[in-house]
């Protein structure tokens, strides 16, 4: 059976110890992650969407986000950039990318989930997002791997929308890290009973 990969917002605002919104320890996860992803096998990878947390300043500055967190991930910059190549992945294995202004992935109505390679070639047109992971499930894809930061907020969030459609998730501890809470903490809080689990 195929298992879908949800990269979450490897950026390096939050990756890199001089970005804007610093995760500890995150800048740790950057070879490993590589590692993973490098060694994902086509047969049994369903494809890989990575995640962008994404600002423009003027609509920031409004935001209730705004009243907890500064700027980050300003669209094109370098603090917005993955620290994650997509190159990384076997060819063979779709890779697809979608953008969010907000922490939970799943809140926002209309993002659209796009090819991440060069030129579109494998993915074709972009898909609502909605649509896309009812794709997925009438293929028979069911288990998702979750990895990326922070453990509490966009992977929480992106965790909660995939047991909501009704996917079984496995976060892998070692590639994940939280800004207040690791990922064991988040699940056995706010996911007791859910098909989530932490390897």
């Amino acid at each position: 059976m195929q298992r879908f990969v949800i990269v979450v917002d490897t950026q390096g605002d939050f990756m890199l110890p001089d970005g804007a919104l610093y995760v500890a320890g995150a800048e740790a996860l950057t070879g490993p992650m590589r590692d993973w992803l490098a060694g994902l096998e086509p047969a049994a990878t369903a494809g890989v969407l990575f995640t962008f947390d994404t600002h423009y300043p003027d609509v920031y500055a409004g935001s209730s986000e705004a009243e907890a967190f500064p700027i980050h991930c300003v669209h094109a910059s370098a603090g917005w950039a993955n620290q994650l190549d997509v190159a990384l992945l076997d060819p063979a294995i779709p890779a697809w990318r979608i953008e969010k202004g907000v922490f939970d992935m799943w809140e926002e109505s209309g993002l659209m989930i796009e090819d991440a390679r060069p030129g579109g070639a494998k993915g074709g047109a972009p898909v609502p997002r909605e649509a896309f992971f009812e794709a997925l499930r009438l293929r028979g894809v069911t288990e998702v791997t979750v990895i990326g930061v922070a453990a509490d907020y966009c992977v929480r969030w992106a965790v909660d929308g995939l047991v909501a459609r009704g996917f079984a998730v496995t976060v892998p501890a070692a590639l994940t890290r939280g800004i207040a809470r690791q990922i064991e903490t988040v699940v056995a809080d706010d996911f007791a009973g859910a098909a989530v689990v932490v390897e």
